[in-house]
């Protein structure tokens, strides 16, 4: 018998070598993985905390955005440089440099020639067009069924055609007159309009919307003054 063994026992019992049985349990892996973890996440909470101080405390200094006292949008710095201003296409008063129409000069009806072109089966719809848009004002210029390239070939109600100088007022008074209506420019040297009445054409807006609209299209309404960005 080993004397390592003690006394009186024996048997399955029996202690054989020169050396004692390991007697402490096992460590659990399970709980050191928890333990490792929940280290690795305290650091990441006391790191996060502190990048949130100095935030604060260091104030947004780079951003070129606050967030509004009141309401949910962004407010751009005034602090912005100017050259800055003019690559984001802004100017200093904060609206975009590039707007619609802001109640410029526009070409009175009068001033406009439109020639009406019907795109369409329905016989008599340009002449019936063209007498209703010259009691309305407009000078009435030519009249019949719309050239082969755009004959039966338009869908919407109505196509208006002129020089690219046309966009910046007639396209807009003539465009009061009818819904719908497509623009496009060609190569024309003229000031004159083709209006081409295409398959979407019902009838022309009634005359008392459609001078409320050209009323509207000389005044527009002025943009909302209550910005909540402070500066």
């Amino acid at each position: 018998m080993s004397m390592l063994t003690p006394p009186g026992m024996g048997g399955k019992y029996r202690i054989t070598g020169d050396r004692y049985p390991r007697m402490s349990r096992p460590r659990s892996r399970r709980r050191l993985v928890s333990t490792a973890f929940g280290s690795v996440l305290a650091l990441g909470l006391v790191g996060w905390g502190t990048l949130q101080l100095i935030d604060v405390f260091s104030g947004d200094s780079g951003g070129q955005k606050v967030r509004a006292a009141h309401g949910t949008g962004d407010c751009e710095r005034g602090d912005k440089h100017p050259d800055e201003n003019a690559k984001s296409g802004r100017s200093d008063s904060g609206q975009s440099g590039q707007g619609g129409r802001t109640g410029g000069k526009l070409p009175k009806p009068s001033q406009i020639t439109v020639n009406v072109y019907n795109a369409t089966t329905r016989s008599g719809l340009a002449k019936d067009t063209a007498e209703e848009l010259e009691k309305r004002g407009f000078k009435i210029g030519k009249v019949g069924n719309a050239p082969t390239r755009y004959d039966k070939k338009v869908k919407a109600t109505g196509m208006l055609l002129g020089a690219p100088g046309a966009g910046d007022g007639a396209f807009n008074v003539l465009g009061t007159q009818l819904t719908g209506a497509q623009t496009k420019n060609d190569a024309r040297n003229g000031k004159d309009i083709d209006l081409i009445i295409g398959n979407g054409f019902k009838d022309l807006v009634a005359q008392k919307d459609a001078d409320k609209a050209l009323a509207a299209l000389a005044k527009p309404s002025p943009a909302p003054s209550g910005s909540p960005c402070r500066r």
